[in-house]
């Protein structure tokens, strides 16, 4: 329900005005004025889309997802458009902005997507009367995402033989679960010791622990409800586990790690195993992953370890295949000759 509720008398009728916000009000009245005088009240967009944000976006939305949006308006659209009024935003406008921004296609369609939802709440508020951005006109180009590279076999192999290596009992187990299961980092720093049965080898993934502000951590449910799943154990990383109380967090007790925590731990794992590239945790779960469907080849088995939706997010983002060309090849003229 409307938080405003008034009557005006305009040329001796009586009308009301529902708002949410004073400003709200006021953009109304002035358009009811604006249109009996024969005129129109144009709306600045840094105005317009702050209220869209505050009022019917932030509120709805995960913190992290809040935090992506805030952070295109600041960076990108309040830039480009701050200072224009909604209505007078082209197509010939969108397409200067979007050539002018470097970066990944995948970048440029984050702010295209924040920049939508305002368009479309114009649109609906009668202020533009077509969205810019639905022009077949307009093109968003730019740099294919670059995807997240596998470790080697070997490199694995390695961090499996140094594990006895790492010189702190913590970040022993840390790499032991995030190397060697197809957990996001979030689902790892999640895990309490309620979640790893090792009596029947088992992790249940329940929860998750992201940090929108930095280190402050925000305990939630899994990033979709097929991330809730339940994977095997591995009897390496069972080996290094130092079982605390069951509703401790195991990377941080009564508290979860932060991003910055995790950060330290693979750097001392990094220089305590003399490992020849950076220590970094979504490089693991693509590569579990990608292991688990070279070895497998059944990508549902692929797809619930890794907690997607689809097969396809798995296909497409993080099995890699570990065959080469010539494999293939080999392949192929075995079928045809036999």
């Amino acid at each position: 329900m409307a938080k405003i509720n008034r009557t005006v008398i305009i040329n001796g009728e009586k009308r009301w005005i529902h708002a949410e916000t004073e400003q709200q009000y006021a953009d109304k009245l002035a358009k009811i004025f604006g249109t009996q005088n024969g005129c129109s009240t144009k709306h600045n967009f840094r105005e317009y889309a702050r209220n869209w944000f505050n009022l019917y976006s932030k509120p709805n939305i995960e913190t992290a997802t809040a935090t992506t949006y805030e952070r295109q308006l600041t960076l990108h659209l309040f830039p480009a458009f701050g200072e224009m009024a909604i209505e007078d935003i082209s197509v010939d406008d969108l397409q200067l902005f979007f050539n002018g921004m470097s970066g990944a296609k995948a970048t440029k369609q984050k702010a295209r997507l924040v920049l939508n939802m305002i368009m479309e709440a114009a649109l609906e508020d009668g202020l533009i009367q077509r969205n810019p951005l639905k022009s077949k006109r307009l093109k968003i180009t730019g740099a294919a995402s670059v995807y997240t590279k596998e470790y080697t076999v070997d490199q694995m192999r390695f961090l499996v033989r140094n594990l006895d290596n790492v010189k702190k009992p913590v970040d022993q187990m840390y790499l032991a679960i995030q190397a060697l299961h197809p957990l996001r980092l979030e689902e790892v720093l999640g895990l309490k010791w309620e979640d790893i049965d090792t009596d029947n080898m088992l992790i249940h993934v329940c929860r998750a622990v992201t940090h929108p502000k930095r280190n402050q951590p925000e305990i939630k449910a899994t990033k979709t409800e097929s991330s809730v799943r339940t994977i095997g154990l591995s009897k390496i990383a069972a080996i290094y586990l130092i079982r605390g109380k069951d509703t401790d967090f195991v990377f941080g007790g009564e508290n979860p790690y932060s991003y910055q925590q995790v950060k330290r731990m693979c750097e001392r794992i990094q220089r305590d195993t003399n490992f020849d590239e950076r220590i970094t945790p979504i490089r693991f779960r693509t590569t579990v992953l990608t292991d688990i469907y070279d070895r497998t080849k059944d990508v549902k088995a692929a797809q619930e370890a890794a907690g997607h939706t689809t097969a396809a997010m798995t296909l497409k983002h993080y099995v890699k295949g570990r065959a080469c060309s010539t494999l293939t090849a080999s392949a192929i003229v075995h079928v045809y000759s036999a």
